[in-house]
Parts: C-alpha cells; sequence; structure tokens
C-alpha cells in the first residue's frame, strides 16, 4: 500500500492495495493510493476539462447560471463521497467514478445521444457509457507508452458497470441491453480486458450511480426553478415535495421564492442521502458481505433507496420529464441540436478532409465501420460551443439554439 493510504473502514469496501491492477504496468506511487491516482487522472483529462462547456439539459446560451456537465459532475463527486464515508467504503475510487461517469456525453446532453446514436445504427450505435470506456482506454492521448489513462481494473469496471451487470454468466446481454446487444466499445474492449460484465460492481460505483440520480433530480428542479418552466407551488404536485414545502412555509412563512426552491432542493438532497444511507445499512445487515466479491457475487443492488424513496424518485423523474424535459421550448432547442450533430457528421463522411489533420489520417486508413466509429469519437469529444463554431464553418445556416 502507498504510504499514508488507509484500507476501508468496512471489509466489503474495495481496497487499494488489493487491487487487480492495470492493464499496462506502471510503478506504484509513494503518496498515493492507487484509486486516488485514478482520480487524479481523471481530473486532469482533456476529456473532464470538457465537460465544462457541455450541456446538462440547457445549452450554454441560456445562462451561466444553469448546470453543465462539470457543474452537475462535481456535485455528483460531493454527495458519492458524502455517502461513501458514512458508509465505510473508499472515498477515492468512489470519487473516481463520480468524476468520471459524464466524460463520454456529447454535445448538446441527451439530444446529441441520440443524435449520434441514429448517425452510428449502422455501425454498432452509441452509447455514454461506452464512450467513457473509450475516452479513458484510447482517446486520452497523454502519456508516452500507452493510450487513455490507464486506470486500474476496480475504476474500468465501475464506468461499465455502476447501472449494473450487462450481460448474465453465458454472455448473453441482459437489461437495457437486452435487444441491441452490448456496446461496440464496451465488448471490443473486454475482449482484450475481461470486466467481468455478468457480475454487479463495487459498492463505490453504485454509491457513483445513486449520487447522480440524487444530483440530478435535485438540481434539475433547482434549475427548472430558475428557468421559469415551473414554480415552487407547481411542486406540491409529488407527496414528498409537498412534505418538504409544508415543513419550510411552517418555519419560514414569509421566505422569497428563489430561498424557499433552495430550501427545498438542500432538503430534498439530505433526505434523499438519509434514506440512501439507512437503507444501504439494512442491505449490508441482511446481505453481510464479507469481501468485496460477495459484494459482486450478490444477486442485486445493495446500494439503493427504500421503497418508498425509490417511489418518491420515480415521481420527481416523472415531474421533470413532462415539465422540464419535454417542454415545448426544450424541446425546439434540443430538436435544433440534434440537426447540429446529424449534419456534422454527414458531412465529416462525405468529406472526411474537413476533420481536424490527425483525425484525417485516421479516418482514411481504416474500414467504412471504423471511419464512422472515429466520426463519432471526435462529434462525441465537442463541447457544444465547438460544435456550433464547427457547424457554422462548414454550412451556410446554423440554428440559433436559444
Amino acid at each position: 500500500m502507498s504510504v499514508g493510504m488507509a484500507a476501508p473502514r468496512e471489509p466489503y469496501g474495495s481496497d487499494p492495495s488489493q487491487s487487480r491492477g492495470r492493464r499496462f504496468d506502471e510503478p506504484p506511487s509513494l503518496r498515493r493510493s492507487a484509486f486516488r491516482r485514478d482520480c487524479d487522472r481523471v481530473i486532469h483529462s482533456t476529456a473532464f476539462r470538457r465537460l465544462k462547456h457541455k450541456t446538462q439539459v440547457f445549452v450554454f446560451h441560456e445562462g451561466d447560471h444553469y448546470r453543465t456537465r462539470l457543474t452537475h459532475t462535481l456535485e455528483v463527486a460531493q454527495i458519492a463521497r458524502s455517502l461513501a464515508r458514512q458508509l465505510g467504503i473508499d472515498e477515492d475510487l468512489t470519487e473516481a467514478l463520480a468524476l468520471a461517469h459524464d466524460l463520454g456525453h456529447p454535445p448538446f446532453g441527451h439530444a446529441g445521444e441520440r443524435a449520434l446514436d441514429e448517425c452510428l445504427r449502422d455501425y454498432g450505435g452509441f452509447d455514454h457509457n461506452a464512450q467513457s470506456l473509450r475516452a479513458v482506454t484510447l482517446l486520452e492521448r497523454r502519456y508516452p507508452e500507452f493510450d487513455g489513462l490507464n486506470l486500474t481494473w476496480e475504476s474500468l469496471e465501475g464506468i461499465v458497470k455502476h447501472n449494473g451487470p450487462l450481460t448474465d454468466r453465458s454472455g448473453r446481454a441482459i437489461g437495457r441491453y437486452k435487444d441491441h446487444g452490448v456496446p461496440v466499445g464496451i465488448s471490443d474492449y473486454i475482449a482484450q480486458h475481461d470486466l467481468e460484465l455478468w457480475s454487479f460492481a463495487s459498492l463505490e460505483a453504485q454509491v457513483a450511480a445513486i449520487a447522480d440520480d440524487i444530483a440530478y433530480d435535485a438540481h434539475d428542479i433547482d434549475d427548472g426553478l430558475r428557468a421559469g418552466l415551473f414554480t415552487v407551488d407547481d411542486l406540491d404536485a409529488m407527496p414528498l415535495i409537498a412534505a418538504i414545502n409544508a415543513k419550510i412555509r411552517s418555519r419560514y412563512p414569509d421566505l422569497e421564492e428563489v430561498r424557499r426552491g433552495a430550501e427545498l432542493v438542500r432538503e430534498l438532497i439530505a433526505y434523499l442521502i438519509e434514506d440512501v444511507i439507512l437503507e444501504t445499512e439494512r442491505r449490508l445487515a441482511l446481505v453481510k458481505p464479507a469481501s468485496v466479491s460477495e459484494v459482486r457475487s450478490h444477486d442485486s443492488v445493495i446500494v439503493a433507496f427504500s421503497a418508498e424513496a425509490a417511489q418518491a424518485e420515480r415521481e420527481i423523474k416523472s415531474f421533470l420529464k413532462a415539465r422540464m424535459y419535454r417542454h415545448e421550448r426544450v424541446m425546439n432547442v434540443m430538436r435544433d441540436a440534434e440537426a447540429v450533430v446529424r449534419n456534422l457528421f454527414t458531412r465529416y463522411q462525405a468529406a472526411p478532409e474537413d476533420l481536424p489533420a490527425e483525425w484525417v489520417r485516421h479516418a482514411g486508413e481504416d474500414t467504412s465501420a471504423g471511419r464512422a466509429r472515429r466520426i463519432g469519437d471526435f462529434i462525441a469529444g465537442m463541447t457544444d460551443r465547438y460544435a456550433i463554431v464547427e457547424h457554422q464553418r462548414l454550412f451556410d445556416s446554423t440554428p440559433d439554439l436559444r
């Protein structure tokens, strides 16, 4: 173990001294654990910096106070570390996975992902989790001896499986991948470096995943309020939010709307974090995992909301889908954003010389599927701003995404 680095307090936490290692051998750090080193590598990556100018829900024209992928990611990491500390598991691995979870998102949020998936339909489609894996194993070019960041096995596993197993033990795709199979970016990689897609991931990965849910539920409410898509009182349609609002009104009867919204978001995050801690502790007491291997081999997720909170969380997602993600104002911008991505992909396929020089060289050296995937990699790495600038360079007319 690296100097000064302690093992997790609980035996079911991932221990950096027992890591399965990196695909390419490197000398260990004298001052940082293997997982702290992973976390630092993610923070210093190009893909991480680009999150600053990638959309969460609103495109960057909307204003400086709305969340980007970067601010969202930092909020996920804060919540994830809080949970990890309470559960006695490795905070550094948890933080690394929280920071890396959105690295594969293209410009314009889910609109960009839908457009790229459509463009790559004949070549295996596009999946942001698979793209995150490609970013940290292939696309980052920072080290002299390997492509990618050469993260530990545990970090790569967590990036791929934070939402649960992708296959059964026979290798047959399950869950969201049942109909179309394991995404190309993942299936290609595991042929060389097995990430055991059939098992659950570590508790650290499970914590990062649920922290993502908590962060975007609460903070999309905050952004929706700021954008005027709904009011604090509108949120009373959900029983949990109504109860929180009632408590706030009782305590602060004359509080202005902006502060009421901020207090609501704070109380909601606190409620969900406390619920996850209590429910996870309950499940740990039942399962009694003596090691991280027993966490992986368990037949269900261990880090979870209680049934009551899970129902409330589903109601929040449903409300946000109807009142925010499907709002006419947001949908109009997203339709235009999808068109920008499709136009760029079509143009680069027809005229690869329009790509930057380093991408042109690669695009002309392999199969049509390989060229399409390289174009997808290039577009996925774009920020919102760069995608718009590229579109303006290549086309006579570019949508005004506002």
